[in-house]
């Protein structure tokens, strides 16, 4: 029987690690849902390119493979670590950008109790923001460690060439390659590895942002943040515990068991969280690895301020509530802190809730009763 459908939605938030994180979604949502229904449960949660084919069976496991399989313990594994932003670019001329991307498989940790194995650049899911001025020339140097059983490389949607770099950049084992290319038009865009299984190395964590200013760059805020969306296939379903293989039956089907912001169900929540004060302006730049659910990104108790067209600069839009974000594409939204509260961050399709999509913005300082208080 599916741990999914045979536990129920409260159960699988608390297994995922999510069950205590929703206090202000209960606040949000609780007058409309019943105590008992699913509606209730998910309120709970207040927390192109082109490479060869490889086998990939070893490394990222085999559809099926646990059906039969013997309950496994729960693992205690450390969340991987979330990436820095990339500081605003600070000079008013082209110049040339240099990034390493270095391929590292970690063991980590996915939900309460669940570890997997991540396919990373750098040893994070998303990877390392990269920063450019339009008309920068950016060179990128790719290293897949001789321990590595996988070859790879990467395809950046914000280059103009074959494969946005991928057939340059492959590495197999032991091997480190070099490219660059010049960024000619300014906006958000994903980068990813391209080695086929494509989908597979995608779900797997490869992928990341790279932001190209405009000339003069982009206007000052008083904090930026950096959030990737993903969804993950496990041979085990949401929240079962123990070490988990990737189920290339589930990814085909487009059925994931998780979808995450950064990675992990709980990685942009309470001591992970996104933090800033009233009276401060936020930027998010949020992309989609996927590889194959779309966003409907939304933070709970907010509103857009501004908010890129499909991650363009040429064009933005205004007062805006949620935002669609398809696989292999980005945003940047901007908006400003009135009121204090825990804002929860979500893919409004919100029975992904329970996959783990939710992340916080923790934002302290003075109430405002005119804006927003009891009566």
């Amino acid at each position: 029987m599916n741990i999914h459908e045979s536990l129920g939605r409260r159960e699988v938030l608390r297994r995922i690690g999510l069950a205590g994180v929703a206090v202000p979604v209960v606040g949000l949502l609780g007058t409309a849902c019943d105590d008992k229904g699913d509606e209730a449960a998910a309120a709970e949660v207040v927390t192109g390119g082109e490479g060869g084919s490889q086998t990939v069976a070893n490394s990222a496991g085999t559809a099926g493979a646990a059906a039969t399989a013997a309950p496994q313990q729960a693992v205690d594994l450390d969340y991987l670590p979330n990436p820095e932003v990339a500081p605003p670019i600070d000079r008013n001329e082209p110049g040339t950008v240099q990034a390493r991307l270095e391929i590292a498989e970690v063991e980590a940790k996915l939900a309460d109790g669940v570890g997997y194995k991540y396919w990373t650049f750098n040893g994070t899911v998303p990877g390392p923001m990269i920063r450019a001025r339009v008309g920068d020339h950016v060179e990128i140097t790719i290293a897949n460690p001789k321990d590595s059983g996988v070859g790879h490389n990467v395809d950046f949607h914000a280059a103009t060439g074959q494969g946005g770099g991928a057939e340059l950049s492959r590495v197999n084992p032991g091997e480190e390659k070099s490219f660059r290319f010049k960024v000619l038009v300014p906006g958000v865009y994903i980068y990813h590895c391209a080695t086929a299984p494509i989908d597979l190395h995608i779900s797997n964590g490869m992928y990341g942002l790279i932001v190209v200013e405009p000339e003069g760059g982009l206007p000052p805020v008083d904090r930026e943040f950096y959030v990737c969306q993903g969804d993950i296939y496990t041979t085990g379903a949401t929240g079962e515990p123990g070490m988990q293989s990737f189920d290339l039956q589930r990814l085909s089907d487009e059925r994931p068991s998780y979808v995450v912001f950064n990675g992990a169900v709980g990685s942009v929540t309470g001591d992970r969280a996104l933090r800033a004060n009233v009276g401060e302006t936020v930027r998010i730049f949020f992309g989609v690895g996927g590889p194959n659910l779309t966003s409907s990104f939304h933070v709970i108790g907010e509103i857009f301020d501004r908010v890129t067209t499909w991650g363009s600069f040429s064009s933005f839009s205004e007062g805006v509530q949620t935002v669609s974000v398809p696989p292999g594409a980005a945003t940047m939204v901007e908006f400003a802190l009135q009121v204090p509260a825990t804002y929860l961050l979500v893919d409004h399709a919100l029975s992904r809730l329970t996959k783990g999509a939710a992340g916080h913005l923790v934002v302290e300082g003075p109430e405002d009763p005119d804006i927003f208080t009891a009566i």
